[in-house]
């Protein structure tokens, strides 16, 4: 039920068009939750059934106590709603009412927006969609922009003539004051009342009735003193003892951003400034000293600290003055300072310091640095909601969090958090940001999880233009999730498809191939398919196959015809991760051979792998290929597993590789990798080739290889060529795991064993034969074979002797071929090092000159030539963004091709 007022109007936009987003993808489990919250909110009378052109997307927030809440996303709605200018009520002249009084009683409300009436015309601007209907709120709804000053002009109202006199709210923080028990008493009584009558409903659990002794917006009320909560200076207060001179030194740093409000600050910090470094040389010597503080040093941070921490520097919050936060983060936790913008400086309100987690210390800087905002808009809510403000960090790309188009998962999901927080992002040197610095390492608070952890099952593009070829493919159905196959089987609904990017671990592993029956329906659709179907005995290279027109090849394969099909089959033994791994010409074109046909495949295929991107971007220098095994790394950045190196094992002669992404690269993880993962599978063998660091060469290793009886032998000292087998499959990996990863590359350990199976399936270029087949003696079966549903298990006697055989031939044939690929490789080699010409209207990459990792993007783009201005100098134009251009000199330019389908 809602309160007894007018309906409120919350969001006034003016003539702004209606704004509709597309909904997020989301698992059968997260769509029956999300059909059990719209059921629930129906029959409350929260939300009604809808017709509006207006639609905001679902998110799902986890709680902490694990179960999940039901949100909006209305980011873009917020964006073009007109701001509400009702006021706040001043901080500093609430705690001047309290100041007087003794005893409290403090008021939660249950669901308090819901409980405020939306006025009609507002209501269709809340619209949202669920797979079965629209619906939109009939009440206040979390998240939009002006819900805080909208509750605060209801409880005003509500309230009336008893504000200020014994009773305030600060949005929904209500207090009753009073100086006397029994007075205390008819106050409480006359809230009630009113509540009452409004029909506002409360949480008891949370309530706290007739104290002496109160937490207010972050301070401690009792006998009329007001203090800062002690949450709000332990984060300072609490901090140890600087343990190195950096650390002493950033203190000192951090107490002389308010040295202005210090009486004598140069006098009481004097003790600790001789670790405060005059120059680089000395700021280097001093990071890792240790120290320990003398009586006149400790006395010194003592000092400093209680003064930081009391009112000659800490103030009561005031609303007359402009809020600001400062945040940074370091490897060891986060830190904080709510402060406001006084004429004569900036003035702390409160502290923050918070451990990290040891998962959290795996984040990446940009993680650790938005979770410090997240943790201070947690802390101070009570006073940065409903005002604006000012939020101050060291990290450039935070200043683009609400501008970013794709994001990693969990910042998007804190940026979907501080929707209702009107703040702006500045960007400060590292330097100026001395307190939060020197907070985040010196950490106070024990740590905890991610905060209300928020699952969004947002699909984002992927890197290429496979979407695009789906949607608007008249063969809709032609790609489908097995999810969806069972869905098919029970409904019969044939239309009912979903599209998963390869950006979530379902749309990378549960892409099934093309059915029969849509290749079928393709070729009745094509003219010089149809014409082969109705004159089959004239075409001696084709047969009819259930109605299937396929190629009389040793097995027959299906006729594919032209259109989409060829693209998604193009997209799925190239650009999927369980299929195609961003492999080359000569080993996409074999894996496409043997499953389909069509006339023009080897210009298509060439023409396909020649024009993308990823390939583009990451494409190695290759390397000459002979033995072994080698640890490679560390890769930045750390996956989410923790995991920063590969190590890997490639067989001398059939080439097969065998891979793991493994923490460290210790002795002990290269036995574990060869007892567990090589020995026990794949059985002892003979020789072992490694390089010369001490994992290989320690006694644990030494050891190993006596009780397994091998022969281990070194490559020579600064010359990887020696172990160049191993060398030239980590050249190879890097790109494809590169072109596989996600935007920040943290899954690199997930597409692994996807590019290791692709690598060890495709047709080795030294040996043109597979190493799969040469290792099991058979050939592989990848995730799109069509497979006989009749398997049948017969035994051949013969079949050992066969086998022995078969293997025999591959690989006698392997070794010839290895010789004979030596000089194709030098011809490969010299012929990548001539100088290309390039032509105005023709695409180009450009080199990325300032690579930090090992899975950054070599190559930028696509951009296209627009202007030459001297024979090795010209205008570029990126192809996706027009307005922007490059000088560039033909030295950073790589040249592409342009598909021609």
């Amino acid at each position: 039920s809602t309160i007894n007022i007018p309906s409120q109007s919350a969001i006034k936009t003016g003539d702004h068009p209606p704004i509709y987003s597309k909904q997020y993808s989301a698992s059968y489990t997260d769509q029956d939750m999300k059909f059990q919250e719209t059921q629930k909110l129906l029959e409350r009378g929260q939300i009604e059934e809808s017709t509006s052109p207006w639609s905001s997307p679902i998110v799902l927030v986890k709680k902490k106590d694990k179960t999940m809440r039901f949100c909006i996303d209305y980011r873009r709605l917020n964006a073009v709603t007109i701001k509400d200018a009702f006021p706040l009520p001043r901080i500093d002249e609430i705690f001047d009412q309290l100041s007087d009084a003794v005893y409290y009683t403090k008021f939660d409300f249950k669901s308090g927006y819901f409980q405020v009436p939306l006025s009609k015309e507002d209501r269709p601007k809340t619209a949202f969609s669920t797979r079965d209907n629209h619906y939109q709120f009939t009440v206040l709804p979390q998240g939009i922009t002006n819900g805080p000053a909208t509750f605060q002009r209801v409880i005003n109202h509500i309230l009336g003539p008893a504000r200020w006199k014994y009773a305030l709210a600060y949005i929904d923080d209500v207090i009753i004051y009073s100086k006397t028990f029994e007075e205390h008493l008819s106050h409480l009584n006359d809230i009630c009342t009113i509540l009452k009558n409004a029909r506002f409903r409360l949480n008891p659990e949370k309530c706290e009735i007739a104290q002496t002794q109160t937490d207010y917006l972050g301070h401690n009320i009792k006998n009329g003193e007001i203090r800062p909560s002690p949450n709000n200076i332990n984060g300072l207060l609490n901090t140890r003892l600087p343990q190195t001179a950096d650390e002493a030194c950033k203190f000192v740093k951090a107490a002389e951003y308010y040295r202005k409000f210090i009486p004598k600050f140069s006098q009481i910090a004097e003790p600790l400034r001789k670790f405060v470094p005059t120059t680089r040389t000395q700021q280097k010597k001093g990071q890792k000293t240790l120290i320990k503080l003398t009586n006149d040093e400790l006395k010194a941070f003592d000092q400093l600290k209680q003064i930081l921490t009391t009112d000659m520097v800490l103030r009561l919050p005031n609303n007359r003055f402009p809020f600001k936060v400062q945040t940074d983060a370091s490897d060891e936790g986060i830190g904080a300072v709510l402060l406001q913008i006084y004429p004569e400086g900036d003035r702390p309100i409160a502290y923050l310091s918070k451990k990290f987690t040891q998962a959290q210390r795996k984040w990446s800087p940009m993680e650790q640095e938005c979770y410090a905002f997240i943790c201070a808009l947690d802390k101070w809510h009570n006073y940065l909601s409903g005002i604006k403000f000012t939020w101050e960090t060291d990290h450039k790309a935070l200043t683009q969090l609400n501008q970013k188009a794709q994001i990693n998962k969990r910042c998007e999901r804190w940026r979907l958090k501080i929707l209702e927080y009107d703040y702006k992002v500045k960007y400060i040197p590292g330097l100026t940001n001395s307190m939060p610095d020197y907070l985040s390492r010196s950490p106070v608070d024990d740590a905890e999880e991610d905060p209300d952890e928020i699952s969004l099952l947002i699909s984002k593009s992927t890197q290429t233009d496979f979407l695009d070829i789906i949607n608007h493919s008249p063969v809709v159905a032609a790609v489908q999730t097995r999810a969806m196959k069972l869905r098919n089987l029970t409904s019969n609904d044939k239309n009912d498809t979903t599209i998963l990017t390869p950006d979530t671990p379902i749309g990378e592993n549960r892409i099934t191939t093309i059915s029969i029956e849509q290749l079928i329906q393709a070729q009745q659709n094509d003219n010089y398919a149809k014409n082969i179907l109705n004159k089959i005995k004239k075409y001696k290279h084709y047969i009819i196959n259930d109605n299937l027109l396929m190629r009389r090849t040793n097995p027959p394969v299906p006729y594919v015809p032209q259109g989409d099909l060829r693209k998604i089959i193009l997209n799925i033994y190239h650009d999927s991760a369980a299929n195609g791994a961003h492999f080359g010409r000569d080993k996409t074109i074999p894996k496409i051979k043997q499953r389909y046909f069509w006339p023009s495949m080897y210009k298509d295929i060439d023409n396909y792998i020649k024009s993308c991107i990823p390939c583009a971007q990451f494409n190695p220098r290759r390397q000459k290929p002979p033995v072994s095994m080698d640890f490679h790394g560390p890769i930045n950045p750390t996956t989410q597993r923790g995991n920063k190196y590969i190590i890997s094992l490639t067989d001398v002669l059939s080439k097969f590789v065998i891979t793991k992404a493994v923490r460290d690269n210790t002795t002990l993880t290269a036995v574990r990798f060869l007892k567990e993962d090589v020995i026990s599978k794949f059985g002892t063998p003979r020789c072992i080739l490694t390089d010369n660091g001490t994992h290989f060469t320690s006694t644990m290793m030494d050891e190993l290889v006596k009780q397994i009886g091998t022969t281990h032998l070194y490559s020579t000292p600064y010359h990887p060529q020696t172990n160049g087998q191993v060398e030239r499959y980590n050249s190879t990996m890097d790109a494809k795991i590169a072109a596989l990863s996600n935007l920040r590359k943290t899954d690199w350990d997930d597409q692994l064993p996807f590019v290791t199976f692709n690598y060890n399936t495709s047709i080795h270029s030294s040996t043109r034969q597979i190493p799969f087949e040469m290792m099991y003696g058979r050939s592989p079966v990848l995730p799109f074979d069509h497979q006989d549903t009749n398997v049948t298990l017969s035994y051949d006697p013969e079949h050992s002797k066969k086998l022995k055989q078969f293997l025999s031939t591959l690989n006698e044939q392997a070794k010839i071929n290895i010789i004979k690929n030596q000089e194709r490789y030098k011809q490969r080699y010299d012929m990548n090092r001539s100088n290309p010409t390039y032509n105005i209207g023709e695409l180009v990459l450009c080199k990325t000159l300032n690579i930090r990792y090992k899975f950054d993007i070599r190559y930028e783009g696509p951009f296209r030539i627009v202007k030459q201005l001297t024979p090795k100098t010209f205008i570029i134009q990126h192809v996706k963004k027009p307005t922007l251009y490059r000088q560039v000199t033909t030295d950073v330019l790589l040249p592409i091709f342009e598909r021609n389908f």
